[in-house]
């Protein structure tokens, strides 16, 4: 695998049928700070990008007056992402220093997302710098309760996205508010009104960019504790929520944990972040993970603050809390001989 300052960080669009996705990938691609950008798009005309093309480079592939290059993808995404990454190295294309891949409507992002964290050839020169879901403040609050791919795509984000704010009354939009964060209380929400889009805080701070990771640790942290009540609609029951444990962290024995959680819930556990204490470690160690697949962990070069504690945030479908919470008990007692019931540790593992 690369390293992260080499890889080239990919970042997902998505978002349900006539949520604004449209108008957020115009808004980015006219943007002068994110020249230098690829956008995998399903057609081109999905996106009117007509009045801003230069050339044809290669065949699908068109060079915007910005320095940006669009693709169509036509196919399978793996083909796609290498056939974009050969033109790249054989200078067919401008030299991109990101990916935006805009899905369908009613895409389930995850496979993506998997898609890259998995494939050897892609995971060595890419990485998932975060899912982006763009959410309608006049209808987003039914299309959560009536859609479970609506639901998906939030609860899968970094970023979520209140589109058209100009046109939803103020109770709509914090109805809707409370619903994004109980299903996802990790993701930055920002509300964006007709022409109003701020392009680098869309599609920088996660948690491998050098100059937006603390921003990103941050919004981690404030995510409140505790149990919230679900969202429904007719398929599944998602729900996110914080952990939060005083004592360092055995690295060998958490990932050991995590791993046969993932293995036997990773189809439920739709996220994992988290922000660890890690025995024999002066600095915190990030975790991120969709489903069954984790990000390679990364280092904080120093703690955010004086507090110490790890933070683990889960959004899982179908899951109790008490359930996570008691497998990793049970866990920690196998570790800990000596600890006492119900306390939340993991010391290290003679």
């Amino acid at each position: 695998m690369g390293e992260f300052s080499e890889q080239t960080p990919i970042n997902i669009i998505t978002g349900f049928l006539g949520s604004g996705k449209t108008t957020l990938l115009r808004g980015l691609l006219a943007a002068p700070d994110l020249s230098g950008t690829a956008v995998l798009i399903n057609e081109f005309g999905a996106v009117g990008l007509d009045h801003e093309l230069v050339e044809n480079v290669t065949e699908g592939t068109l060079l915007l007056d910005n320095g940006c290059v669009c693709c169509a993808i036509r196919g399978d995404l793996q083909d796609a992402l290498r056939n974009l990454l050969s033109q790249r190295q054989s200078g067919q294309v401008p030299y991109f220093r990101r990916v935006v891949i805009e899905t369908s409507g009613l895409a389930d992002p995850a496979p993506i997302a998997y898609t890259l964290l998995a494939e050897p050839i892609l995971q060595h020169h890419f990485r998932l710098g975060g899912i982006i879901t763009t959410v309608d403040a006049v209808n987003g609050w039914v299309q959560l309760q009536r859609f479970p791919e609506s639901v998906k795509q939030v609860a899968m984000a970094d970023r979520l996205i209140v589109t058209k704010t100009d046109l939803a009354e103020p109770q709509q939009i914090a109805a809707l508010h409370t619903s994004l964060r109980r299903l996802n209380k990790s993701a930055a929400i920002l509300e964006v009104a007709e022409g109003d889009i701020q392009p680098p805080a869309l599609l920088t701070d996660d948690m491998y960019d050098d100059g937006g990771r603390s921003r990103e640790i941050e919004q981690w942290l404030a995510a409140e504790t505790g149990e919230d009540a679900l969202v429904h609609d007719h398929a599944d029951q998602i729900h996110s929520f914080a952990l939060t444990y005083p004592e360092p962290l055995d690295w060998t024995a958490f990932g050991i944990w995590m791993t046969m959680l993932l293995h036997r819930h990773g189809d439920n556990v739709l996220r994992i972040k988290g922000l660890l204490n890690v025995t024999g470690v002066p600095t915190p160690v990030l975790i991120n993970g969709v489903q069954h697949i984790v990000h390679p962990p990364a280092h904080l070069p120093a703690w955010p603050s004086a507090e110490r504690h790890s933070r683990i945030i889960f959004i899982v479908r179908d899951m109790d809390q008490a359930v996570i919470e008691a497998s990793l008990a049970t866990f920690n007692k196998l570790a800990n001989p000596n600890a006492q019931p119900g306390e939340v540790v993991l010391g290290r593992v003679n």
